[in-house]
């Protein structure tokens, strides 16, 4: 039995933003908290709620939150101005969380797809201790050539981003069709009316290009446990630079899966039998390092 709750903060711009749990049974005492970061354009409460699902169900706490511009929260549809705002924001909500008094000592590990594996990165840029570990599917370190725009379009869209931040303008495939390989799937998130839909805003598409650009430049830096998880024929972001991040990365806990003929939306667009290897991996990393329970703990205890 799955509890599943919702509610909105405010974040430190006053706009609202809406979050959501999904909890195990009262008498069942989770084995760790997992904080959900989404993709671009799309949102927690529904496309998340199969993955979160089945984490409870593997026996973890599960929260999310919908970014300003996405899902149900406030902010104009699709749009990203400030990506370093979007990451305050979900730090600043996840971080109230970690700090109530029934969660401490419990461990910490960030989960994000795609955009929210960007933005998973850029929570433990921000604050690299607080973070047990992280799951990172087929991650936004790099963007891939096949929806890229040409240099020179990129470089007269730059241009023009300064004067119409928010206009639809950005030549790209749709990437509803290459990102899911399941029809159904496609279906169901061009019937979701809370995922954005449509070419990006010229600033959100500015945002991300700079955003990928500075991870790959970075990826060195990055020292929490990890795994990574890419398809090999994932055509939104590139699978090269997830490698990359398990072969530079200066962590000493890591571990890089490649999955062959699964496609970029590995967390619920691919076949039953396919998500079942997928989450079979997830949740097998998770249990392994979930299971040393007293490491919070002790950590804490020695900052105190």
């Amino acid at each position: 039995m799955v509890k599943y709750g919702e509610d909105y903060v405010l974040n430190s711009r006053g706009m609202k933003l809406f979050t959501c749990s999904w909890r195990p049974e009262e008498h069942q005492e989770p084995k760790a908290m997992i904080f959900l970061c989404h993709g671009y354009g799309m949102e927690s409460s529904i496309t998340m709620n199969s993955t979160a699902i089945r984490l409870v169900n593997a026996g973890f706490v599960v929260y999310g939150i919908d970014y300003e511009g996405h899902g149900k929260s406030g902010g104009l549809n699709g749009y990203i101005k400030n990506f370093d705002h979007l990451v305050d924001d979900v730090s600043s909500h996840f971080s109230s969380i970690c700090d109530k008094e029934e969660n401490k000592g419990k461990m910490r590990f960030l989960m994000g797809e795609s955009m929210g594996g960007a933005v998973v990165l850029l929570l433990a840029r921000k604050k690299p201790e607080f973070w047990d570990g992280a799951v990172l599917v087929a991650p936004m370190c790099k963007l891939a050539e096949e929806i890229k725009p040409h240099p020179m379009v990129i470089k007269f869209l730059t241009k023009l981003t300064r004067v119409i931040p928010t206009w639809k303008i950005v030549p790209s495939n749709d990437i509803i069709d290459v990102a899911f390989k399941e029809s159904h799937i496609r279906k169901q998130v061009r019937e979701n009316e809370y995922c954005y839909k449509g070419r990006p805003r010229l600033k959100t598409a500015h945002q991300l290009l700079t955003t990928s650009l500075d991870l790959e430049k970075n990826l060195h830096q990055v020292a929490m446990p990890f795994i990574v998880l890419h398809g090999e024929d994932d055509k939104v972001t590139d699978k090269d630079v997830s490698k990359l991040l398990y072969e530079v990365s200066s962590s000493s806990d890591k571990t890089f899966k490649l999955y062959p003929n699964m496609w970029h939306g590995l967390l619920y667009g691919e076949s039953p039998q396919n998500l079942e290897i997928v989450f079979g991996d997830i949740i097998g990393w998770l249990n392994e390092r979930a299971s040393v329970t007293n490491q919070r703990i002790e950590t804490e205890l020695k900052h105190v």
